[in-house]
């Protein structure tokens, strides 16, 4: 009986999907849980496990941009033909809704064509990831799944087995086999595929996943080192190396993640009335402090927070005196959260993604800060779940590393307000007619107009930077 494959709904706001690139190959024999493709979203890369098993018929290119359901392929029985026009070889007519039904449900990889197969929530792991946590030891009822429906995948294992327990080595944790060669972290099968196809040695590749987990992105970056090198020792005469990135008269499409974000800039500026407020902040005893903290943390392997950690920190308190920031429009009305979820600005190659931290109110800013790095780590690896990427209901943006004072940040569709936060620079006060020098940091919130008004903005930028302004408060969790 012929499976049909469709692009997978992962997540309550993805609406489109482009096919990275196919890992299975047209003909080749599929087994339940190999990997076929590899879905690009707005927010993250989702590599697609097979939900049953035949010969791989693909009907999508790679670089495809198609609606959640569409289907894109098909796994065959030996000697069975790809159906005509989306039909069942058999003629089945329910094929048709399995794929309408996916877009409003998360569907599974691969469905069967008379609609019996593993949807409605029965099948919690894929059978890769069964065997995976199987050999590693691993129980799957402690891990949180990131696959479509919330399914647990053999790469939500391989973060677990990537993460050390408190005060314990990476090399004490279990795990599946490696491979000869291969380093002695975890890495994934999709991952030693692609570093085989592109000719990488993963003993000389350093993880910047989870854990020091090895991903894609730290492959390409180690093939493309390689094709470098071996260009500049070939042309010696070559001025330096060719930038990354964009280079003059490229055409570049808005889609995936480029694209999700020019739409949603393009609704969020059309659909609120957005207006900015800047303020300055004396933070030169929030800036003695962290350097206290610095000096602390040079022995050890915990780092000190950041100026930023301590700004999520004040930011997320000084919601609770002003919850009205810390709400969303829904059908008319203001809905205010229960709950201060902060998502937090992380720049990556493509674009922007805004990891949550959650309960930010009741952490310190220790706990943020170890937080902050877990998550900004896992959006530049792309090991980013969609658990870790919605539900924001108030968001920080940060340039000052940059060296940017004041900027204009736009507020994420389903919320009412957005701080933007700049680089500390030198100022001063007058203690009777003394300069005295300070340090300073400008905030800029942006919000809606139509839930909150110029004059509560402005109070709780005030109540932020009073918080600032007392550092020591923020040390611990409440």
């Amino acid at each position: 009986m012929a499976f049909q494959i469709v692009l997978p709904k992962l997540g309550l706001t993805m609406q489109e999907g482009v096919i990275g690139g196919w890992v299975a190959t047209p003909g080749q024999r599929v087994s339940l849980g190999d990997t076929l493709f590899r879905v690009e979203t707005d927010k993250v890369d989702v590599d697609v496990e097979a939900e049953g098993e035949g010969v791989l018929a693909t009907a999508a290119e790679a670089g495809a941009v198609l609606p959640v359901g569409a289907v894109v392929g098909w796994l065959l029985a030996e000697g069975e033909s790809v159906p005509e026009d989306g039909a069942s070889p058999d003629g089945d007519a329910g094929q048709g809704a399995a794929a309408s039904s996916a877009a409003s449900t998360p569907t599974p990889a691969a469905v069967p064509v008379n609609g019996v197969g593993t949807a409605g929530g029965r099948l919690k792991a894929s059978p890769n990831a069964r065997r995976v946590a199987a050999e590693a030891g691993v129980d799957l009822q402690t891990l949180t799944g990131t696959g479509p429906g919330g399914r647990i995948v053999s790469e939500d294992v391989e973060d677990f087995l990537a993460r050390p327990l408190p005060g314990e080595a990476p090399a004490e944790r279990p795990s599946a086999a490696v491979e000869p060669g291969a380093t002695a972290g975890f890495v994934g099968p999709v991952v030693r595929k692609l570093a085989a196809e592109l000719g990488v040695d993963l003993a000389t590749v350093t993880g910047s996943g989870i854990g020091g987990r090895i991903t894609r992105s730290d492959v390409e970056r180690a093939a493309g080192e390689g094709r470098s090198t071996a260009a500049r020792s070939a042309a010696p005469s070559r001025a330096g190396r060719t930038p990354d990135g964009p280079r003059p008269g490229d055409v570049i499409p808005l889609r995936g993640m480029r694209g999700a974000i020019a739409r949603n800039m393009m609704d969020s500026l059309h659909s609120m009335a957005q207006l900015t407020h800047g303020y300055e902040v004396d933070v030169t005893e929030l800036v003695a402090t962290r350097s206290a903290l610095k000096a602390e943390a040079a022995d050890t392997d915990r780092g000190a927070p950041s100026l930023n950690d301590f700004v999520v920190r004040a930011a997320a308190l000084a919601l609770r005196d002003h919850p009205l920031l810390n709400a969303g429009i829904v059908d008319d009305q203001i809905v205010v959260a229960d709950r201060i979820d902060v998502g937090l600005a992380v720049a990556v190659d493509g674009g922007l993604v805004v990891p949550v931290v959650r309960g930010a109110d009741h952490l310190s800013v220790i706990a943020i800060a170890e937080r902050t790095r877990e998550l900004a780590t896992a959006a530049r690896g792309g090991t980013l779940g969609l658990n870790d990427l919605e539900g924001a209901t108030f968001s920080v943006s940060t340039l000052g590393a940059y060296g940017v004072d004041f900027f204009t940040p736009v507020i994420n569709p389903g919320n009412v307000a957005i701080l933007g936060v700049g680089r500390v620079k030198d100022g001063f006060r007058w203690e009777g007619d003394t300069p005295v020098r300070t340090q300073v940091l400008t905030l800029s919130l942006t919000f809606d107009h139509r839930a909150v008004d110029g004059a509560p903005a402005a109070e709780y930028l005030r109540t932020v930077g009073q918080i600032l302004g007392r550092p020591l408060t923020l040390l611990s969790g409440n």
